[in-house]
């Protein structure tokens, strides 16, 4: 509508609004929800009686509600979610702005023009229409939302968010931060995951991807494709199966930063060109979207000839300084002298270590110091010395005594006495 309407407005006793009537007044307990709608928007809220005895106070809205339902809802239209059918009521009210009521003389859009400046402006910020709650993550990064669970950020283990739960949806906010938007189950006791969430962990664990809950629900929702399948069965085919998965669950790490169209579109051009890395696709994923992104180059006029692409090595090639310097050459390795020692003559061995005998080499002279006459040193045996061991004992105090036969020493004192020790008392 555009406005907020400036007198009372008619409802019925609908329980979003009337929590209970007392009696047959017209007084009425509403709901706290609806309390702070009113106080948002401004209105001035007017109920009808119950029952029968209410039907006649707003006949012309219940009239036009029962056209509405017979012309558009039966049969009942076939939709596959809530939004596909809000979409097809706006497009039918759109219909509607030309029909006439009754016999009047202007259309429903040509009076709600004349209507529409007395209503009061909106407010600035929407109001929240979603119910609030404030659960705490769990140890396996889902929270629970009256009977159904749904999965949030691994790093929001253990803490306490904000879920704003809608009619179709719900959001989950940490610190005014959106973290997390999953659609609302209607089922009991079922379970929502979403495989980003859980990505951080199965890039360290990669063994448990493939029987992943997360991604059963992925593959369901359309969100990992059959692209996937072929560059994550190729990848494990090259790299093996833990770096395979490793590597796959890298690639959707890319989807943070890009949309998923672009990553299916480098995962397909990086397939077909036979490149299972991360790095590849990344760089076919950016090349999507500058083709998207970039205008399209201007068409050759006609008869300019097509450009070409010239090689950068080809091209430095091309463009070298002359080379002045001369050929290289072998000649003065044939010298009288190298040939002599690379090829010896018939008979002659040659020279195994420093300092050997000229005399099996009477063409090469001897370097270094001249052989020592006689035999090597290492040759000459030494004779056999025997060690003279006595045997040594120790007395009761632990002190050790010299073998029988061996000479003491004399101690002599301070005055030059000789003096006994222990050992000679003992």
């Amino acid at each position: 509508m555009g406005g907020v309407p400036r007198s009372k407005v008619l409802y019925d006793n609908l329980k979003a609004a009337v929590a209970r009537v007392p009696g047959l007044s017209r007084a009425r307990v509403e709901a706290d929800r609806w309390i702070a709608f009113k106080s948002h928007y401004g209105i001035e809220s007017f109920y009808c009686r119950p029952g029968i005895e209410g039907a006649h106070e707003k006949g012309g809205v219940e009239g036009q509600i029962g056209y509405f339902r017979r012309n558009h809802f039966v049969p009942a239209p076939e939709v596959s979610s809530l939004a596909e059918l809000n979409e097809m009521v706006e497009q039918w009210d759109r219909q509607d702005d030309a029909r006439r009521i009754g016999s009047r003389s202007r259309t429903i859009a040509e009076d709600f023009a004349l209507e529409q400046p007395l209503l009061m402006p909106l407010p600035g910020e929407p109001f929240e229409t979603g119910r609030l709650f404030t659960p705490r993550v769990d140890r396996y990064g889902q929270l629970p939302v009256r009977t159904n669970r749904y999965s949030v950020p691994i790093r929001l283990i253990g803490k306490r968010v904000r879920v704003i739960l809608h009619a179709s949806h719900l959001v989950v906010y940490d610190q005014n931060v959106e973290v997390a938007r999953h659609e609302r189950l209607i089922a009991k006791g079922a379970v929502r995951l979403e495989l980003d969430h859980y990505l951080e962990v199965l890039v360290r664990k990669p063994g448990a991807f493939p029987g992943s809950t997360a991604l059963e629900q992925a593959r369901s929702a359309g969100k990992f494709t059959p692209v996937h399948d072929a560059w994550w069965a190729q990848a494990m085919k090259i790299h093996g199966e833990r770096d395979g998965t490793r590597a796959l669950i890298e690639v959707l790490l890319l989807g943070r930063h890009m949309t998923h169209e672009h990553v299916v579109a480098g995962l397909a051009a990086a397939l077909r060109a036979g490149a299972m890395t991360v790095d590849a696709v990344a760089l076919e994923a950016r090349k999507a979207v500058q083709a998207e992104t970039e205008p399209a180059p201007a068409a050759r006029t006609l008869g300019q000839p097509p450009a070409t692409v010239t090689s950068l090595h080809e091209w430095r090639l091309a463009h070298l300084p002359p080379d002045t310097r001369p050929l290289p050459s072998v000649s003065h390795y044939e010298s009288p002298a190298t040939t002599r020692l690379l090829h010896p003559p018939a008979g002659v061995l040659p020279a195994r270590r420093r300092g050997a005998d000229p005399a099996h080499r009477p063409d090469v002279p001897a370097r270094g110091r001249p052989p020592r006459p006689g035999p090597p040193r290492w040759a000459v045996p030494r004779p056999h010395r025997p060690a003279v061991r006595g045997p040594r004992t120790a007395d009761l105090a632990g002190r050790r005594r010299d073998p029988p036969g061996r000479p003491r020493p004399v101690r002599l004192d301070r005055l030059g006495a000789p003096t006994t020790s222990g050992n000679d008392l003992g």
